[in-house]
């Protein structure tokens, strides 16, 4: 891949994130503080303090703004979407349809806000992005942390909702962990895989991770239980992006989503879920993987298809009747 990075606050294209073997080995995020109710942290949640940027083709960034959606934040923390296209200079802010430009910085590109947080930033330049506009700096960078403090430290949210209830939280830990090597990883160790060897071992892990998540789906509604948590928000966003986008691309081509009948009933009951569609864009999804990755897709065609009806009516109402029903039993 060609996607830049900053070295020493300085922008350069000169890397890779495969290893000998030709394996994708993703590099780690760098911003790991926390906002916490109390300011314990020395980010306390407030209203008016923080900023988001995502990119809505993203499946990272993705998932925290439907969580920043769903716990009702849009009047407490701001946002900005970047341009779906990503280039050889990174994350863009633009004016196109979808986009929402840097309206805390006024930067044209996200590596700008990364040096502003520190002008020596060595790393990769990536959505999601929660900034401090009051101490001037990137909070945190990693998206599975970023929706957990959405979803546990933000009292001022005008919603009720939990997606990580007491009862759980060691499920939903344990199934967040579980998914994201060979599924939520595994679509990109196998699209950005450059031997045979490599990708066939990350698609094979990739299609067994799914199977097996399709029989737990027919014993349950969600990946947890009966509720829907944190987990089912990092899986959709996958399973979302799936037929758009890996299926062709990434060569994940064994199976769609729409062929398991588990796995899709509960992708349209998680895409139905008030607010979700709000955040979802198909358009921004397929430009980002068909236009911002020309090593694999070097005419950048955007492709038409395929038709996939996310509104259509499911069976997930059924599964946790009879699976409420079986516990009784």
């Amino acid at each position: 891949m060609t996607l830049g990075m900053l070295v020493d606050g300085k922008w350069v294209t000169d890397w890779t994130e495969r290893d000998e073997q030709g394996k994708f080995n993703r590099m780690p995020t760098h911003f790991r503080n926390w906002i916490t109710a109390d300011g314990s942290s020395g980010f306390k949640a407030e209203a008016n303090r923080y900023h988001l940027y995502v990119s809505l083709g993203c499946p990272w960034a993705h998932r925290t703004a439907i969580m920043w959606k769903l716990k009702g934040l849009e009047d407490i923390i701001s946002l900005s979407i970047v341009d779906p296209v990503i280039s050889e200079d990174g994350w863009k802010f633009t004016q196109n349809p979808g986009c929402i430009p840097d309206i805390v910085n006024g930067d044209f590109y996200l590596r700008d806000t990364y040096t502003r947080a520190n002008p020596n930033y060595t790393g990769r330049v990536t959505v999601p992005v929660l900034w401090d506009k009051q101490t001037a700096t990137i909070v945190n960078n990693e998206s599975r942390q970023i929706i957990r403090m959405f979803d546990t430290q933000f009292a001022d949210s005008n919603t009720d909702a939990n997606f990580y209830p007491t009862e759980l939280q060691q499920e939903i830990d344990k199934t967040i962990d579980a998914i994201y090597q060979p599924i939520n990883n595994g679509v990109y160790r196998s699209g950005f895989a450059n031997t045979q060897a490599a990708y066939e071992e990350a698609v094979t892990e990739l299609f067994q991770a799914l199977d097996y998540w399709e029989n737990v789906l027919a014993a349950q509604r969600y990946l947890c239980g009966n509720q829907i948590t944190e987990a089912d928000w990092c899986m959709f966003t996958t399973l979302l992006r799936f037929d758009l986008a890996y299926y062709g691309l990434f060569k994940c081509n064994l199976r769609r989503i729409v062929d398991y009948p588990n796995l899709w009933n509960y992708l349209k009951d998680l895409y139905q879920q008030p607010k979700v569609k709000d955040v979802c864009n198909a358009d921004h999804i397929k430009k980002l993987y068909y236009q911002g990755l020309p090593q694999l897709n070097p005419t950048q065609i955007v492709p038409v298809g395929p038709e996939i009806d996310f509104d259509a009516s499911h069976n997930r109402d059924r599964i946790f009747t009879e699976s409420k029903q079986m516990a009784q039993v």
